[in-house]
């Protein structure tokens, strides 16, 4: 259905969120079916070759939450459908979230079928919050995840996001340039993004800036004038060796005004073979120093094969197949209604059950701290005096019980994550999967609320 005015107001963040959403809620609303109840987030296996989630996005569904409001534009645009009750949009024009959010910190390792987020709210405002929260939380978890894929490959090289230009979409692009530096990354090029958040940013240049000049040294000449330090020179144009070379003219150029090359860029070519050359040329002349830097269609894969084949780079810029996770691009996420009413609820469709109540998840540790697996309980339950729970009540009645941690309080908790996580869950292939099991209550919960359907339906 389309809007009949050609001459339209944008609409609100808010309106982000699919239709049905808003027909159940006029549904919900017209039959007085508007109490209380819980939603659960979570993911449904692990993509081929991942072993583990690190979960991302809580912050931007917070704010979300806490600035959801239709706007008049908004109620007007909704009016023109012509789908939807003058009263009902009266109603959804007063709508403000007024629930309370449980969820994993941003940046903790989450295993599968384990809720990350838990929603409990009169039933529209929480059923309404899905569009957003799935998209929102999936993909920055999705990125966040290849990203920490990423800086595991590299070892103990630095890892920059060089994806803006190729990521789908500019809101995309800001917010993996967020996660990956919450999973480790350096820095980013993406500019907007490091002003937004306060991330490191990093650039070198392009092969047009070397092309536009009569001879590639004198646009090294001049890039190094103007940028005296921190001067990385693209050697990959014309002939890399001979790109080299001319860098480590100007490097030499450099140093004799007191300034430093600090490094050449290979972003073509048969990357190992080519460090080795850039490697051995910069020592001969001296330059020990200057770093080398790889760019050119890389991900966690060529990364690892570097590495290992001892490739002299100290560092990597990843972009396309990165910021896109191009070999698991998306993952089976559900939000689905688990209490309404206090009364447990599930689905039981084949492959799609779920799990009834507002749950917990505790994680379990061996003694040298390294994680064991989670498991899931209801909420109620006792925990185990040797595990810790892991979703955290952060939003009350609408409203965020702290002020949201910093980008380096997340980043520094996704490296204590990551460093307690066994290797054997991070294999770049055929990874063991960080487990998750359901605790016997939970069991017990399910079996009952699931022999209540069958005994109601009549199945």
């Amino acid at each position: 259905m389309q809007p009949n005015s050609s001459h339209l107001p944008k609409p609100s963040l808010t309106t982000f969120t699919d239709l049905y959403q808003l027909t159940m809620a006029q549904a919900y609303w017209r039959s007085g079916h508007t109490a209380t109840a819980t939603f659960s987030m979570t993911f449904r296996g692990y993509p081929k070759d991942r072993g583990y989630y690190v979960a991302a996005g809580l912050q931007d569904v917070l704010t979300y939450l806490e600035g959801l409001q239709f706007t008049q534009d908004d109620i007007g645009l909704l009016d023109g459908l012509g789908i939807f009750d003058k009263a009902f949009l009266r109603f959804l024009s007063q709508v403000r979230f007024e629930g309370d959010v449980r969820a994993l910190a941003e940046g903790t390792i989450c295993a599968h079928d384990a809720p990350v987020i838990e929603v409990t709210a009169p039933i529209i405002q929480g059923q309404f919050a899905e569009t957003y929260i799935l998209n929102q939380i999936n993909l920055q978890t999705m990125l966040a995840t290849k990203a920490a894929r990423c800086v595991f490959a590299a070892r103990d090289k630095y890892v920059v996001d060089f994806g803006a230009r190729r990521i789908h979409g500019t809101d995309a692009a800001n917010k993996f340039a967020r996660v990956s530096y919450i999973a480790g990354f350096a820095g980013t090029s993406n500019v907007q993004a490091g002003l937004t958040y306060g991330i490191p940013l990093y650039g070198t240049m392009a092969h047009s800036f070397v092309t536009s000049f009569e001879q590639e040294v004198d646009s090294f000449r001049a890039y190094a004038k103007t940028f005296s330090n921190g001067t990385t020179l693209l050697v990959d144009t014309y002939s890399t060796e001979q790109g080299v070379r001319n860098a480590i003219r100007v490097g030499l150029e450099m140093a004799q005004r007191g300034y430093t090359l600090r490094a050449v860029r290979l972003d073509s070519g048969d990357l190992l073979e080519l460090s080795r050359l850039a490697r051995r040329v910069l020592d001969e002349a001296g330059l020990r120093t200057v770093q080398v830097f790889a760019s050119g269609g890389l991900d966690e894969f060529s990364l690892e094969g570097l590495v290992s084949a001892g490739a002299p780079i100290d560092g990597f810029g990843v972009g396309t197949k990165v910021g896109v996770s191009a070999d698991a691009p998306w993952t089976d996420c559900a939000y689905k209604l688990v209490e309404y009413d206090s009364r447990p609820v599930l689905k039981l469709s084949p492959g799609k059950a779920t799990l009834p109540g507002p749950k917990q998840v505790y994680r379990r540790k061996a003694e040298d701290g390294m994680f064991l697996g989670d498991t899931i309980t209801n909420a109620s339950s006792s925990p185990a005096p040797d595990a810790r729970p892991l979703l955290e009540l952060v939003m009350k009645a609408g409203k965020r019980l702290r002020p949201d941690p910093s980008l380096n309080a997340v980043r520094e908790n996704c490296r204590r994550e990551f460093a307690a996580l066994p290797e054997p869950h991070k294999a770049l292939r055929l990874p063991t999967p960080y487990p998750s099991q359901i605790s016997p209550d939970l069991e017990l919960i399910t079996e009952e609320a699931s022999a209540e359907v069958r005994l109601r339906e009549g199945l």
